[in-house]
C-alpha cells in the first residue's frame, strides 16, 4: 500500500486525497522543482488486474489530450508493473458529492450558476473534441472554495462514433452510474453529447434539490425509471428553483435524445439570462444594468 513520504516514479507522496475501490489519489511533490501535482495510483491488488490497468491507462490517455480550464489535465503516465499511476495537475478542492453529503447547500446556492456554467463549458469542450464523458455526476466535479470547477475521471469516456462507425458500434455492457445514465446509455446505443447533457440534467437536478431525479432499490429499478418514468419538476422538491431552470432541466432529462438541447453550448445559451433560484439577485448584464 502506498504511504505518505514514499517516493514513487520520482514524486514524493505528501498527503492522501481520496481512496476508491481500486485506486488512491495523493498530493505529490516533485523533489527537484518542489512543484505540487496529484497522482492517481492503483492499489497493489488492483495493479495485477489487466482490465483495471487498462481503464487507468485509458483515463490517462484521454486526459493528456484535453486542455481546458474546466477539465483536469493529465501530464504523465507511468506503466510500472507494480505501481501503475499517472500524474495530473493539482487542484486543491473537494467534489460536489462531498458538498451534498455535507449538506453544504449555502455554498451550492452561492455558487450554483457559476458551477452550472463551468460544468456545461467543460463538457462542451470535451464533446467538441469528439469525446463523451459518460459518467457525468457530482462525484466527478471538483470545485474549490471560490467555485472554480474541473471535470475528472475519464475511465469510461468514449469517442463519439461517426458515419459508418455508428453501424458497427457495439458495447458489451452498459457503463456509467445508474442515477445519471441516459436511456440510450443504458440500452448500449451509440452515444453523443446528448448523453452527457442527460447526466448534466440529473446533476443540476440534484444540486438544486438535494436528490437525483430518480431513486430505486436496485440498479434494474433505476434503469427502468431512467428509461420510462417521467421525472417530477425540481420545484416539487425545492420551490425556490426558478421556472426557467426547471423547464431547462426537464428538457435535458427528455427520454429521447432529439428532445434534449443538441449541445452543451445550447445549454449555456439557455442559461445566459436565467437565475437558478427565485431568491437569487437579478442577473446583471455586462454594462452593469439589470437584465
Amino acid at each position: 500500500m502506498p504511504e505518505v513520504n514514499e517516493l514513487i516514479g520520482g514524486y514524493r507522496l505528501r498527503s492522501l486525497l481520496q481512496t476508491g475501490q481500486v485506486s488512491q489519489v495523493f498530493e505529490v511533490v516533485e523533489p527537484h522543482s518542489n512543484r505540487h501535482f496529484a497522482m492517481k495510483i492503483l492499489l497493489p491488488e488492483a495493479a495485477e488486474k489487466g482490465d483495471v490497468r487498462n481503464n487507468l491507462f485509458h483515463e490517462a490517455e484521454v486526459g493528456t489530450k484535453l486542455r481546458h480550464e474546466n477539465v483536469i489535465h493529465i501530464l504523465k503516465i507511468d506503466r510500472d508493473k507494480h505501481s501503475p499511476h499517472f500524474i495530473m495537475e493539482f487542484f486543491p478542492s473537494g467534489s460536489m458529492r462531498n458538498r451534498i453529503m455535507g449538506k453544504d447547500f449555502a455554498f451550492i446556492k452561492e455558487h450554483a450558476m457559476k458551477i452550472f456554467k463551468q460544468a456545461a463549458t467543460g463538457l462542451a469542450y470535451m464533446n467538441a473534441k469528439g469525446w463523451v464523458h459518460c459518467d457525468v455526476k457530482p462525484d466527478n466535479m471538483l470545485v474549490n472554495a471560490s467555485g472554480n470547477l474541473k471535470w475528472i475521471d475519464f475511465a469510461i469516456t468514449r469517442k463519439i462514433p461517426k458515419g459508418v462507425w455508428k453501424m458497427f458500434y457495439r458495447q458489451s455492457k452498459a457503463q456509467g452510474t445508474a442515477s445519471y445514465m441516459a436511456p440510450e446509455q443504458i440500452n448500449k446505443k451509440p452515444l453523443d453529447a446528448r448523453a452527457d447533457i442527460y447526466g448534466l440534467g440529473c446533476t443540476y437536478y440534484e444540486l438544486t434539490t438535494g436528490r437525483p431525479p430518480f431513486r430505486g432499490n436496485t440498479i434494474t429499478d433505476l434503469y427502468n425509471k431512467q428509461i420510462a418514468e417521467k421525472p417530477l419538476s425540481p420545484q416539487t422538491h425545492n420551490k425556490d428553483v426558478t421556472d426557467e431552470l426547471s423547464a431547462l432541466i426537464l428538457r435535458m432529462l427528455a427520454k429521447k435524445p432529439d428532445d434534449r438541447p443538441s449541445s452543451c453550448h445550447d445549454v449555456l445559451i439557455a442559461m445566459r439570462k436565467m437565475k437558478v433560484f427565485k431568491s437569487d439577485p437579478d442577473p446583471v448584464d455586462e454594462t452593469g444594468g439589470m437584465m
